[in-house]
């Protein structure tokens, strides 16, 4: 019998929205429902049918708390009650503002939510909450406004005062054919298509939120799909997107090697671009590739050919967050560079960067002249201390750990990167050179 009722509304429904002359058929589409299903309980009266039962008549009295000691007790529950309503209250409330192209304010919406359950506490009300399915009810029938609530009010005090005899027989099932054909207007299957050819991590989410409200309610759907998203936000964020640039032709502008091939780089730099802010979170990741560049060597086509990476540049112009961690990490890096004869430099830091790294003591231990406003500036400093470099006798190891071979005539007189660390600590012509460009370029 509920499927019978569930075909008529559906067909009722169709049929108002198609034909204008037929719009009042979408409104009175639920009331038919009821209407048909009461009068056939009460004429043959099958055993089979469960009804609504007897209600009791009247309005609550009013009433005023007089103790409060319980209220220790009931604290956790209505703690769990208060994120419950708040989660579904503002999920069915987007859901129905995306559906009519409206923008919704959450403030407002738990500011009036609020306000009615204080109000009904008084007249010892259930928790009031935006209810999915009468919202989808409602919206199926053609309420835009706020006035439909006023108006479902008054209409549901008139019946509990007068009309509850005629409600004992209303069958359950035309009530549940009322929530089903109302819902499913509610499920945008477009947006699923849409969401599968674009992202399937977004596909999966929205799969899994839909599963889970249609088995197990929508306060456990939206408190997976929340989890869902959480996972995914961290999960992108601790491994943040990290792309070696190279130049494209002609120009001075660095990009993704990957997103523009015709792009080349140079023997013994790598430039790299970190698309996040680095924290605790992400900063090993960040390590662990930028050592990964290190050993495996881009397919470099310009410049002498070094054998190792001699200069790591960090473009850092996406990075607008760095925590302490990240700093400690960023130390720990430079030292191990150091150790290994590998000089960072970095490449247009916004303000708050700059200043974080000033005041850490990064910038004074890298080298004040090895921070940049372009990367192109970056790349032609450290491309002329690998040109002189190449015409030096210097006998590079093949392996992969970068570690640097000499002879002792080479060791004793073309040691470039070992004057560049004497040039920091003014010893040279090589830390004048690195201060002017600073002084040019400085973020």
């Amino acid at each position: 019998m509920g499927s019978a009722f569930l075909v008529i509304l559906l067909i009722m429904k169709k049929l108002g929205k198609t034909n204008k002359k037929l719009r009042f058929l979408r409104a009175s589409g639920p009331l038919t429902a009821v209407v048909l299903g009461t009068l056939f309980v009460k004429i043959f009266r099958p055993p089979a049918i469960s009804v609504v039962g007897e209600i009791p008549q009247g309005l609550p009295s009013f009433s005023i708390p007089r103790g409060f000691e319980h209220l220790m007790s009931l604290m956790p529950t209505a703690i769990l009650i208060t994120g419950v309503a708040i989660l579904e209250s503002v999920g069915i409330a987007k859901a129905l503002a995306a559906k009519n192209g409206y923008e919704l304010d959450s403030n407002k919406e738990l500011f009036g939510l609020g306000l009615s359950n204080i109000c009904g506490s008084f007249f010892s009300a259930y928790p009031a909450t935006g209810s999915f399915s009468r919202s989808a009810v409602n919206h199926e029938s053609g309420a835009k406004t706020g006035l439909s609530g006023i108006i479902m009010g008054i209409i549901i005090c008139s019946a509990l005062l007068f009309m509850t005899p005629l409600f004992t027989d209303i069958p359950q099932c035309a009530l549940a054919a009322i929530v089903i054909s109302a819902v499913t207007g509610l499920v945008d299957y477009e947006e699923a298509i849409f969401l599968w050819g674009i992202d399937k991590k977004d596909f999966f989410l929205w799969a899994m939120t839909f599963v889970t409200t249609l088995t197990f309610g929508i306060e456990i759907g939206v408190l997976v799909g929340v989890g869902f998203s959480l996972a995914f936000v961290i999960h992108e964020s601790a491994n943040p997107h990290i792309a070696v640039l190279g130049r494209l032709p002609g120009t001075t502008v660095y990009r993704n090697t990957l997103q523009y091939p015709e792009a080349y780089t140079y023997n013994g730099i790598v430039v790299v671009r970190v698309d996040a802010p680095i924290y605790f979170a992400n900063i090993s990741y960040i390590k662990d590739r930028l050592r990964e560049y290190e050993l495996k060597l881009p397919n470099s086509n310009r410049g002498p050919d070094v054998g190792r990476v001699y200069f790591v540049i960090l473009e850092m112009s996406p990075v607008t967050y760095i925590d302490s961690s990240a700093v400690q990490a960023l130390k720990d890096l430079h030292q191990e560079y150091k150790a290994r004869d590998i000089q960072i430099a970095i490449a247009n830091p916004n303000r708050q960067v700059h200043l974080l790294l000033s005041r850490a003591g990064i910038i004074d231990m890298i080298g004040a002249g090895w921070c940049f406003v372009r990367v192109h500036d970056a790349v032609q400093v450290c491309l002329q201390h690998v040109q002189s470099s190449s015409s030096n006798a210097i006998k590079l190891s093949p392996q992969a750990s970068g570690n640097l071979t000499e002879s002792p005539k080479a060791q004793q007189r073309y040691g470039f990167l070992r004057n560049l660390w004497q040039a920091q600590d003014g010893n040279g012509s090589a830390g004048d050179e690195a201060q002017s460009l600073l002084r040019q370029n400085l973020v």
